[in-house]
């Protein structure tokens, strides 16, 4: 897995940071047509949130040392075209600001080669306190700060 460059834009509910991410279908992914397995697509999501937060600064072990853990409370993902065993895949992710006590991202995910878009698809996380599994109503002060350390300035949070 390779992180690539990073990019920001603007978006409807405010500042967003992209991460983009370079994996081949393995073989272990695929059907016996060669087919990528629909389920796989959630570890391409997975492999985007993990090199977003390591290029970021903010992966599951920042979350942790905190005292949380961000399970996943929802996921989507719409397919536009099948990956094949051998595919280099580009995994786009988009951090999602908001308000609320949770993150969000948007995935892309391109076929490399024509740069065809072949699913997109989003992930909410919510935080809890790691040792008594209580849900965050606000968002905690490790992530407020780190928002305002990588966020461009004129973001509404």
């Amino acid at each position: 897995m390779v992180s690539g460059r990073r990019g920001s834009r603007k978006a409807e509910q405010g500042a967003t940071l992209v991460t983009r991410t370079l994996v081949k279908v393995r073989f272990n992914e695929v059907d016996s047509l060669g087919i990528a397995w629909h389920g796989h697509y959630v570890k391409y999501f997975e492999d985007g949130r993990e090199a977003f937060g390591q290029e970021h600064g903010l992966g599951y072990l920042d979350v942790y040392r905190n005292g949380l853990v961000i399970p996943i409370v929802s996921l989507s993902c719409n397919y536009r075209k099948p990956l094949q065993y051998g595919d280099s895949i580009l995994i786009e992710t988009t951090y999602v600001d908001s308000p609320a006590a949770k993150i969000q991202f948007d995935y892309k995910v391109y076929e490399q080669r024509e740069h065809t878009l072949v699913a997109e698809g989003t992930t909410t996380q919510v935080f809890l306190d790691a040792e008594t599994r209580t849900l965050l109503l606000n968002s905690p002060e490790f992530f407020e700060n780190w928002k305002k350390r990588v966020l461009p300035a004129n973001s509404p949070s």
